[in-house]
């Protein structure tokens, strides 16, 4: 199955670009109430994924400091604990649902790396449950 059934795209996705400041970045995930959202540079390629965990690391490092001086750092200056792996607009349900075992989200990506839009794991789970036996059981039932 092509995985382009499954994806959220770009313009329907929240995203931040890695050069936003951390305040804007914070903002960002407030608006969406979303814990994680993919990092774009401003060619639209994917560089990997913002968390709350990570932004709370940061501040916790420079807790000393100033917060509104650290909330105009930018982006970059973030370590982030989780590499969220993308996958090429090409891959199967297969490398979605490895990706997906361990991200919430899978990131997009077409051949020049540019990033497309997110696959969100809820998909998969449905996606799968409707083509499980347990799928099968539960549309008997009703």
């Amino acid at each position: 199955m092509n995985i382009l059934f499954f994806l959220t795209p770009k313009q329907e996705t929240a995203f931040v670009f890695s050069d936003c400041t951390i305040q804007e970045a914070i903002d960002e995930m407030e608006n969406y109430r979303y814990t994680a959202v993919p990092l774009l540079d401003r060619g639209g390629k994917y560089v990997g994924t913002l968390t709350e965990g990570d932004l709370l690391r940061k501040l916790q490092e420079d807790i000393h400091e100033n917060i509104s001086a650290v909330g105009k750092e930018r982006i970059s200056k973030v370590r982030r604990r989780w590499q969220y792996q993308p996958v090429r607009v090409g891959a199967d349900i297969g490398d979605l649902v490895t990706r997906a075992m361990n991200q919430n989200f899978v990131p997009v990506v077409d051949d020049k790396d540019v990033f497309i839009g997110i696959v969100p794991r809820k998909a998969i789970i449905e996606y799968c449950y409707r083509n499980s036996t347990l799928g099968e059981k539960n549309e008997k039932n009703h």
